[in-house]
């Protein structure tokens, strides 16, 4: 179906253009939420009369979405979750987390605006993108942790997940160097630790079999 666009369509063009896309996109979505018409004649002498207008209101909120944006970009809202020890969390968080975060923090943010491609699902600094316009986008931050020390080590920029690999690791390693055997020894031989206690053993043995043989 060829519409004419009414704002901008990102990957498909800018207000007036006139473009080809898949019916059910146009009727179930464009058309409906009025961001584009068919592009027949009538349509397009309707939108060349308004063009001037249209364009005028679209700078008004491109303008108004700007300044919005300056307070908006870069913003923290901090989200604690259950998560297990490798920084999965017990469930998501999904847009309207986010839009409950920064309304938190007194920006008002409608779930529409918040683009998220799927829930965040580990702790971490997580980027997240909002449309304030359709020109105008900006990024915050959603400081996803387990507590509000771990939220704030993520503030200063400690990566809490590569840390708990590496603490990890660390562990796996001294347990490693705490039960190796002796590098010294040829294939098939016995440390000289276990071979005595294996001796010690044997002896105790012997000597308890002499001592069934005296009471008997």
């Amino acid at each position: 179906m060829d519409i004419i666009l009414l704002q901008r369509i990102e990957k498909l063009g800018t207000i007036g253009d006139v473009v080809t896309v898949k019916d059910g996109y146009a009727r179930n979505f464009l058309l409906p939420q009025k961001k584009a018409l068919r592009a027949n004649e009538a349509n397009k002498k309707v939108f060349e009369a308004n063009r001037e207008r249209l364009e005028k209101e679209n700078a008004e909120r491109r303008a108004e979405a700007e300044k919005n944006g300056e307070k908006v970009d870069g913003a923290e809202i901090i989200l604690i979750r259950a998560a297990s020890n490798t920084g999965q969390l017990y469930g998501s968080v999904n847009v309207r987390d986010i839009v409950n975060g920064l309304n938190d923090k007194g920006h008002e943010i409608d779930k529409k605006q918040v683009i998220m491609g799927n829930p965040i699902k580990t702790i971490g600094m997580h980027d997240v993108r909002i449309d304030l316009h359709p020109e105008v986008s900006v990024t915050i931050k959603a400081n996803v942790a387990r507590s509000d020390d771990e939220a704030e080590l993520q503030t200063q920029g400690v990566d809490v997940l590569a840390q708990m690999f590496e603490e990890e690791q660390a562990e796996i390693e001294e347990m490693a160097a705490a039960n190796a055997v002796d590098p010294t020894l040829e294939p098939g031989e016995i440390p000289a630790d276990m071979l005595e206690e294996g001796v010690e053993v044997e002896g105790a043995a012997e000597a308890s079999e002499e001592e069934d043989k005296a009471e008997g």
